[in-house]
């Protein structure tokens, strides 16, 4: 089964429903010619009164408006049955990045999926609405017509029969060539997507370096190139579907001709030679749209691959075998020889690492850059899966709770948190959606926010906006922060929680650390010296082990690599 296929899979009832919509069409157009052979016939050649013809044109008026609503209904149910599909996509693939998590998507480039999910998904609307159901009547409506062709004129249906297959070997022949165009199109729509959304990100930098008219004029050349090759892939799709139109004509042309010749030698009657050459036309139009409607099926092939492998991503299985309720108070999290290694890579990220993070502890993770710090925390938070060892959580093996249900023990502070463009309100309702006002504005209190929320234009109300661009990147990390507070998770991870604060707000969230530590088990990935002076406890990574474990006054007596790490009198030194 085609990747398009397989994305369309769960409406084939519905497109079912369509294809037997336009069979039915097709025989109404059959009634449609028969009706009007009966009513011409006998007015034309006999001088039948016309009294004689009010039934056939009552006939031919109701078989009109037949045709019209099976053809109207038809419409209806594929479109629905495109939007049912596109929306299912969207929602697969989706949480399917979600289930992934960020570790698997930190590989992606962001532009492209908002592409890939956006254009990409709706290229398989004419796919699903027009293309599949097209298929099922390139078969039956030409065989239906043949059938009642070889009923009143054998040899014309011959000559339809024999005809008919030379439209779709020129339509694969044609659409092979065009369909590698489609896919190099495709292929450069992501990366510009991609290039387009990075420098957008990135352009306040590139306006303090001076370079914003540099890749100004690089996407201005981009863009050409990618309008040259939409052009390029247009042009053979409108040379494809003008060979299809020139060579049903002909063949039509062909069987006009012979039924005249018969016609004018007696070998035929008027009323076959009417209905034959009015079905004619019928006969190919399913063959000619399968082929218009096959440019639609080739331009939803290469994103439905790519959406395909995205739902195919392997997400490591979790052995649930029980269902814990929500801790309440601090997590006692063990970890047991617990080793990573990403995949290609020649060694292990993390390895062996043995450790117990104490109920109410505050413990520091340190180490030189490419430690394994990072990856450790991944790991905790289940975003990436050890190759080896196991994570316990007040001694139950973590891999027995569902991802979700771990993560409803977690709050994470990341060094540059992600704010939605809604209220302020509603981005610390994240943590907990049935929080009270109450409880978020002590939350805000708690991580110092409380003071600069009710100073914006509607308080708790105001719009954020994009990545909360209202707020400075302090605000933004003390209501991250109280976004974990209101949440009051048993376990607590913070990637450098003040590194964007000034000296009094982090005194401010040093003060609510103190308060909330009794209440929960806190990790702290710790690049500043001041943030590892708070902590119970400091872990030193090297080379993906725990070289170094003890309290701050310890480390640095002992001269070993944290008081390297640490130097002179330096706040800066630990990242």
């Amino acid at each position: 089964m085609s990747a398009t296929d397989a994305l369309a899979a769960p409406v084939r009832s519905t497109l079912a429903g369509a294809a037997l919509l336009d069979i039915a069409a097709v025989a109404a157009t059959i009634g449609q010619v028969a009706t009007l052979a009966a009513l011409l016939a006998p007015v034309l050649l006999d001088g039948a009164d016309l009294r004689a013809s009010v039934a056939p044109a009552l006939m031919l008026l109701a078989l009109t408006l037949l045709r019209a609503a099976l053809l109207g209904a038809r419409e209806i149910i594929g479109q629905r049955a495109a939007v049912q599909a596109k929306s299912l996509v969207r929602m697969a693939v989706f949480q399917r990045l979600v289930q992934l998590g960020p570790s698997t998507v930190h590989g992606e480039r962001t532009g492209e999926l908002v592409t890939l999910l956006g254009e990409g998904v709706e290229r398989l609307d004419a796919y699903v609405s027009r293309y599949m159901p097209q298929t099922v009547l390139s078969v039956t409506g030409p065989l239906l017509i043949a059938a009642y062709v070889g009923w009143i004129d054998p040899l014309s249906a011959c000559v339809l029969v024999l005809s008919a297959p030379l439209i779709p070997l020129l339509m694969v022949a044609v659409g092979s060539f065009t369909e590698e165009h489609i896919r190099g199109q495709w292929t450069a729509l992501g990366r510009l997507s991609a290039y387009i959304l990075d420098l957008l990100e990135g352009l306040p930098t590139l306006k303090l370096l001076g370079r914003a008219d540099d890749q100004g004029r690089r996407l201005e050349t981009l863009s050409a190139a990618f309008r040259d090759r939409t052009l390029h892939v247009l042009r053979f799709a409108f040379l494809s579907s003008l060979v299809l139109e020139l060579l049903t004509t002909a063949a039509i042309a062909v069987v006009a001709v012979e039924l005249g010749l018969r016609l004018l030698d007696g070998g035929i009657a008027f009323a076959a030679t009417l209905q034959v050459l009015l079905l004619a036309p019928e006969f190919y139009r399913p063959l000619r749209e399968l082929g218009a409607q096959r440019h639609a099926a080739m331009e939803a092939r290469p994103p439905a691959e790519r959406l395909q492998t995205l739902r195919a991503l392997p997400a490591a299985p979790a052995v649930i075998t029980a269902s814990p309720a929500r801790a309440v108070g601090p997590l006692a999290v063990e970890l047991r020889e617990v080793s990573y290694t990403y995949p290609e890579a020649p060694s292990a990220a993390v390895r062996s690492v043995s450790t117990v993070l104490r109920p109410g502890s505050r413990t520091a993770l340190v180490g030189p850059s490419g430690a394994g710090k990072t990856t450790l925390a991944s790991l905790i938070l289940r975003f990436r899966e050890p190759t080896s060892g196991a994570l316990l959580a007040d001694g139950l093996n973590i891999t027995n709770m569902s991802v979700e249900q771990w993560r409803e023990r977690i709050a994470l502070v990341p060094q540059r948190p992600y704010l939605f463009d809604a209220s302020a309100l509603d981005n610390l309702r994240l943590a907990r959606p049935s929080a009270s006002l109450l409880e978020v504005e002590r939350a805000a209190d708690l991580a110092g926010a409380h003071e600069f929320l009710q100073q914006l234009p509607h308080g708790y109300h105001t719009r954020l906006g994009e990545r909360g661009a209202r707020l400075s990147g302090g605000q933004a990390q003390r209501l991250a922060i109280a976004r974990a507070f209101l949440k009051a998770a048993p376990l607590l991870v913070l990637d450098e929680p003040t590194s964007a604060l000034d000296a009094e707000s982090e005194g401010h969230v040093r003060l609510a650390l103190e308060l909330l530590a009794p209440l929960c088990t806190v990790l702290l990935i710790a690049h500043r010296l001041d943030t590892v002076m708070a902590a119970d406890r400091v872990l030193v990574l090297a080379g993906g082990e725990i070289v170094e474990s003890g309290t701050h006054a310890d480390l640095v007596a002992s001269e070993g690599l944290y008081s390297r790490l640490v130097g002179a009198e330096s706040r800066m030194v630990l990242a």
